[in-house]
């Protein structure tokens, strides 16, 4: 059996590991050939957890769970880097596959062995989803893979829809893969790199999918894998500068000048919306700061470096890598659905990426 490193980054994990841990001993996937490796980022008003997982998790290693191993962070390293703590360790202890699962995200029965089985039927297979469900709504999708929206937009796909009423195929290709239930071996993390640490937390996973999409892999998700998650849209807009910073960091990495130069009026377009539903949400002062970050030099320095890795390694085109983006939003949410969204924005931008995709050759 293939060797799975189960990547599990506590951050206050008090209110959820309990039921991780009895979603964990539900797992049929040889315990032997698993390893739950618990990266204990420090929260800033509540510590590390550590105290707790050594009374409450390490007991069960190797009797109901499989081995658990807690690696103890002094700092808070963000979800990209410190998720990158424990794909160091399954790289230098010889995993195959590191398997990430969000905090407040409970596996099923069916889980991982659902995951190797579609690597093993296609070597091109870089990243793998597992279908997500809602907790404790477990019959509505969180997400099936998510979307992106040309302007750099991510979300989920078919959130908060009835799974019965969808008919998935066993694997399907999605535009990007969730972070919060995804696997990917761990040779083509030695090979081309993890996660990348400049995102800090959020689009960090849009990144990564389009890195391999961009060296011609396929990011799927799985079906018959799969995995609750407690989420929360609430929580995700409050983090709403990173989000922000990080579609703009996403669009300048992956896409050729030309692609950028026909976007470009959209994306401002969108920018004085967003602007707009910043004074209205009271995220303005988070627009202030991202028009801060992106008037220093410096930052853009960082971001046209990551652009010429990219840009040098690519081996796919841009009509390629966006074939699957959309022009319309759907949070399906009614705090943030919106008539100016609905009925101008989506349709109108729709219609302006469809005739950008028309000329879209390169």
């Amino acid at each position: 059996m293939k060797k799975i490193a189960i990547i599990y980054l506590s951050f206050h994990c008090e209110p959820y590991i309990d039921d991780v841990v009895k979603a964990m001993e539900t797992v049929t996937y040889p315990k032997e050939d698993l390893e739950f490796i618990i990266v204990d980022n420090p929260h800033p008003q509540h510590g590390n957890s550590t105290a707790y997982l050594e009374a409450h998790v390490l007991p069960k290693s190797e009797k109901s769970l499989p081995k658990v191993t807690i690696l103890e962070q002094t700092e808070n390293l963000g979800f990209a880097g410190g998720n990158n703590v424990g794909v160091q360790y399954a790289i230098a202890n010889g995993f195959d596959y590191v398997f990430f699962l969000n905090n407040d995200a409970y596996p099923t029965a069916n889980t991982f062995s659902a995951l190797v089985a579609a690597f093993e039927t296609d070597p091109k297979i870089a990243i793998a989803q597992s279908l997500i469900m809602l907790h404790p709504e477990r019959e509505l999708v969180n997400t099936s893979g998510n979307m992106i929206h040309f302007c750099g937009f991510g979300y989920c796909r078919d959130y908060r829809i009835p799974v019965a009423e969808r008919s998935y195929k066993a694997v399907e290709d999605v535009p990007y893969a969730s972070g919060a239930a995804f696997m990917i071996p761990t040779v083509l993390c030695r090979e081309f790199g993890a996660w990348d640490k400049d995102f800090f937390l959020y689009h960090e996973d849009m990144e990564w999918s389009l890195r391999m999409k961009s060296l011609g892999y396929r990011v799927v998700m799985v079906r018959d894998s799969v995995v609750h998650h407690a989420y929360e849209f609430a929580r995700s807009i409050s983090k709403f500068y990173w989000m922000e910073r990080n579609r703009f960091g996403v669009l300048l990495m992956f896409l050729k000048v030309p692609t950028l130069v026909l976007i470009a009026p959209a994306v401002i377009a969108y920018e004085f919306g967003t602007y707009f539903f910043a004074l209205k949400g009271g995220w303005v002062s988070e627009k202030h700061k991202l028009y801060a970050y992106w008037s220093d030099s410096k930052n853009w320095a960082m971001w046209f470096e990551k652009r010429r890795a990219i840009q040098k390694r690519r081996s796919v085109s841009d009509a390629a890598l966006t074939h699957d983006w959309v022009g319309y939003v759907k949070f399906q949410e009614a705090r943030v659905e919106n008539p100016i969204l609905r009925y101008i924005a989506n349709p109108g931008m729709t219609a302006y990426w469809w005739l950008v995709k028309l000329v879209l050759f390169w």
